[in-house]
């Protein structure tokens, strides 16, 4: 009787120390980051965002007063962007390889200088209304920064440039995605542009809809409160209050219509 006892106890000591065990293995593997290749963050961003529908949809959505479409013709992808100003209608359209403004229907000569002016504006509301589509375009280059924690919440950091041809005028812009280990979900993005004399942002997601399968989000739009830091360490300026809020970024009247 003494010996049964004994071994009962022995053995329930032993399960559970290989239950702890067990458990201790496999929160080590939670812990540990499972991706490496920034190629792989992004394709599983891009899928769990929309995936192909963005290829498959026609979108446009409101913002700060203007009126912004996305549509695919023969699959070329066409840009635009619509305002009243003064008594007029100004319709500006963006293609892959041109640029071409409407005025109440008629079409009017632009400058060189303010065609690009204009085309890049038109495009990079556009880019951002549709993360994470766009990064995988030819012209961008990703590269795995690491692991951080923003928050309490475990993100996979990724750089973003772009080659000279293909890139725009912007090409030698740099971005920095955070990506959210358990959604793969761009929750921050910041972006360090040379034009107007610099300057750096960050942008903190919220507001998270699906409309008919693509997401879509706002922004809290920041600067840093101090000059000459580095784009790399901004995530530290976020947590530790380093940066200051700049303006909200809103899309409003968001319609997504699937093309047959």
């Amino acid at each position: 009787m003494f010996f049964r006892t004994t071994y009962i106890k022995f053995s329930m000591k032993n399960f559970g120390l290989v239950i702890l065990g067990l458990l201790f293995i496999v929160g080590c593997k939670e812990s540990e980051p499972s991706i490496k290749d920034a190629q792989q963050i992004v394709d599983k961003s891009i899928e769990v965002s929309g995936g192909d529908l963005y290829t498959k949809s026609s979108i446009s959505f409101n913002f700060r007063d203007r009126e912004y479409h996305y549509e695919r013709i023969d699959n070329k992808k066409i840009l635009k962007r619509i305002f009243k100003k003064d008594s007029s209608v100004v319709v500006d359209i963006k293609e892959p390889s041109e640029f071409c403004r409407y005025i109440n229907d008629d079409m009017v000569i632009v400058p060189d200088s303010l065609a690009n002016l204009y085309a890049n504006s038109v495009n990079s509301v556009h880019y951002f209304a549709h993360l994470p589509y766009g990064l995988n375009a030819k012209a961008v280059n990703k590269e795995f920064l690491g692991d951080v924690i923003i928050k309490n919440n475990d993100y996979y950091k990724v750089k973003v440039t772009f080659t000279e041809e293909g890139g725009g005028d912007d090409f030698d812009d740099v971005y920095i995605y955070w990506f959210n280990k358990k959604t793969f979900k761009p929750d921050y993005l910041a972006y360090e542009f040379q034009v107007n004399g610099g300057g750096m942002r960050f942008r903190e997601a919220y507001n998270e809809r699906y409309i008919n399968g693509i997401r879509f989000v706002d922004y809290n739009n920041y600067k840093p409160k101090e000059k000459n830091v580095s784009i790399y360490k901004i995530e530290g300026l976020f947590i530790n209050d380093g940066l200051e809020l700049l303006s909200k970024i809103e899309l409003e009247n968001v319609q997504v219509t699937q093309l047959n």
